[in-house]
């Protein structure tokens, strides 16, 4: 069958934008203002144009939606169930990106009326079938945690080793033993002292950052538990 007369399913992407705010992982929705799904929230997204590039339309979304570019995205999966859009014959592409919390300034794109920040842990309804996205982009996001430095790119330029050890448990979701992390993180070698303390109630703590490297994969080794 010639190109032309072959059917042409429209493409999208969908951003899903993580960040930790108020001791929780959360995860920025928008409210759609049209249908399908009209006033439903649902992961900021759009239809692909036929110049772009998948990850270029990713940034744009993201960028219209944040007002930033500059961050970690990565693709996640496809997703192309025949009846998953009301409209039609629709494939998305799922990106994730994670920002710290006071990178952002969230605003409504064309296609929304508000924005909003929603715990992962706590989901309102959602449109099409973007429970299933946003539970496979958690689970992602947990196994990248454990195996690489990704986690760097939800957190400030300096942390606390309690800090680091806070949102690691936020984002697994599940206890880990104070001096089993310090021994583990340090020994993976993807952050470093600095000259600097944080200073408050008790003793001053050291602050770390992570290496410049420290984007890279760490050794295929399993850091947590």
């Amino acid at each position: 069958m010639p190109l032309k007369d072959s059917p042409r399913p429209s493409v999208t992407v969908d951003v899903i934008i993580f960040t930790l705010r108020d001791s929780d992982l959360q995860v920025l929705l928008i409210r759609r203002k049209y249908p399908p799904f009209e006033a439903v929230w649902a992961i900021p997204g759009g239809f692909v144009g036929i110049d772009e590039s998948l990850e270029e339309a990713a940034l744009r979304e993201l960028e219209e939606e944040t007002g930033v570019r500059d961050v970690y995205l990565e693709q996640l999966y496809t997703f192309g169930e025949v009846d998953r859009d009301l409209r039609g014959r629709v494939i998305t592409v799922a990106y994730f990106a994670l920002v710290p919390a006071a990178a952002i300034d969230p605003h409504a794109g064309s296609d929304a009326t508000e924005t909003g920040w929603w715990s992962v842990y706590d989901l309102p309804p959602l449109a099409f079938d973007h429970a299933e996205i946003l539970a496979y982009a958690l689970k992602r996001l947990r196994y990248k945690l454990e195996y690489t430095a990704v986690g760097f790119e939800l957190l400030p330029g300096v942390f606390t080793l309690s800090e680091l050890q806070a949102a690691y448990e936020i984002i697994l979701r599940e206890k880990l033993d104070k001096r089993n992390f310090r021994r583990k993180i340090l020994g993976a070698d993807i952050i470093e002292e600095t000259e600097m303390y944080r200073t408050g109630e008790g003793r001053p703590a050291r602050l770390y950052r992570f290496r410049d490297d420290a984007v890279a994969e760490v050794k295929a080794r399993r850091l947590f538990p």
